[in-house]
């Protein structure tokens, strides 16, 4: 049986130089980075090189880069390290207000949602049909006491594109003393978007290096030189005190150079990928009737496709497409036996029961017009055979 991955967003391959790269560190110069002696120092050498690689391409200085385990430990680090430098200001919760969005990846809204637990004010935007924040909801949300603002570059599940420099100077614009601060969770941009933190306006940006090419176990957080972060773990001095631990040498050498190369075929991936995401919508939106496509028609990733099917339940067009041998996400998530459709659709105005049959199409640099082509041809069967055994439509 054929494969054919169309699950870029959950993880991509490793690109092969990215382990050529890393493959040194593993056992010939596996020093610990903090240790004095010559393999140490080697160690040093390799994270310090690959720091000032990421640091380039987000033009930053390299000290504002911090290596961290994952994008969801990089996002935690941003929000709870912001929130625990208020304490120096002699900040109380009761005394500072927090802004998302109703449509964030778990990793920052279950974070917002534990520091409202404790106590802070926090505020989530709700995004229009197509998952795009309002803006003058935003202007509207923001107090004297807001301290925080984090808002997602594009959403990892309908690939809507957010307006983070728009953001960013209605921010800077507000007539309150206390600026607030920017996070945005750019996990599903690197190949596509621009990560310049000068021209996006942001204070804090966190990636994660498996989205790109690169290996999973590390994650990469920009912090703005002024913005006060404290330290969520503890143990050791490493990364600037913000992130203790052994550095994983390997894995921060594979991260700096998957990023290298997603900017060096930036241009082609866009072309290739986006010319395959609009003959699937195309080809999607002809062949199967009484579905539609999710997020922004135009302001979108390149590399996402996600649709909703009346009548079936998503879970079952994803098993029944692996069955064929091609792999893709649902938006519901089986938990004890009870499907939940996805809260991303929910906020955007998705009714309920068509919620429960979303599927994400994800494509990436290796995919092909011939496995678009056998998706299009096992596609509409599957629907057809599911509706009719659930006597749906």
């Amino acid at each position: 049986m054929r494969k054919i991955y169309l699950d870029y967003a959950a993880t991509t391959p490793i690109l092969p130089e990215v382990i050529e790269a890393m493959t040194p560190f593993w056992a010939e110069k596996f020093g610990n980075a903090s240790s004095l002696h010559s393999f140490g120092r080697e160690a040093r050498v390799a994270v310090e090189q690959s720091r000032d690689q990421v640091a380039e391409i987000l033009n930053c200085e390299p000290e504002e880069i911090i290596f961290t385990g994952t994008t969801t430990t990089s996002d935690n680090l941003a929000i709870l390290g912001v929130v625990n430098a208020l304490e120096e200001k002699q900040l109380s919760p009761n005394r500072c207000h927090l802004i998302t969005t109703a449509i964030e990846h778990h990793a920052v809204l279950d974070t917002f949602k534990y520091l409202e637990s404790q106590g802070f004010a926090v505020t989530y935007l709700s995004v229009d049909k197509y998952g795009v924040v309002d803006l003058k909801e935003l202007e509207k949300a923001i107090r004297p006491e807001t301290v925080l603002v984090s808002v997602m570059y594009a959403n990892n599940e309908v690939g809507t594109i957010e307006p983070i420099e728009e953001i960013s100077k209605l921010l800077q614009a507000t007539s309150y003393k206390l600026k607030p601060k920017f996070h945005t969770d750019a996990a599903a941009v690197a190949e596509y978007l621009t990560l310049d933190v000068q021209k996006l306006g942001v204070d804090l940006m966190t990636l994660g290096a498996h989205k790109f090419g690169g290996p999973k176990g590390v994650g990469i957080l920009y912090i703005k030189k002024g913005t006060g972060v404290n330290p969520v773990t503890f143990g050791g001095h490493h990364e600037n005190g913000l992130w203790p631990g052994t550095e994983a040498v390997p894995l921060i050498v594979g991260t700096a150079k998957a990023l290298e190369l997603s900017i060096k075929y930036h241009v082609l991936s866009i072309k290739l990928v986006t010319e395959l995401r609009d003959k699937l919508i195309k080809g999607v939106l002809e062949k199967v009737p009484d579905c539609y496509l999710t997020g922004h028609p135009t302001q979108r990733l390149p590399d996402i496709a996600s649709f909703v099917f009346k009548g079936v339940e998503g879970e079952a067009v994803l098993l029944r497409l692996d069955a064929e041998g091609i792999a893709v996400s649902s938006g519901s998530a089986c938990t004890s036996g009870d499907l939940k459709p996805s809260h991303v659709l929910l906020v955007m105005g998705i009714p309920q029961e068509e919620a429960h049959g979303s599927i994400r199409f994800s494509l990436g640099r290796n995919t092909t017009e011939e496995e678009i082509n056998y998706v299009l041809e096992k596609l509409p069967k599957i629907i057809s055979d599911l509706r009719n055994l659930s006597g749906g439509l």
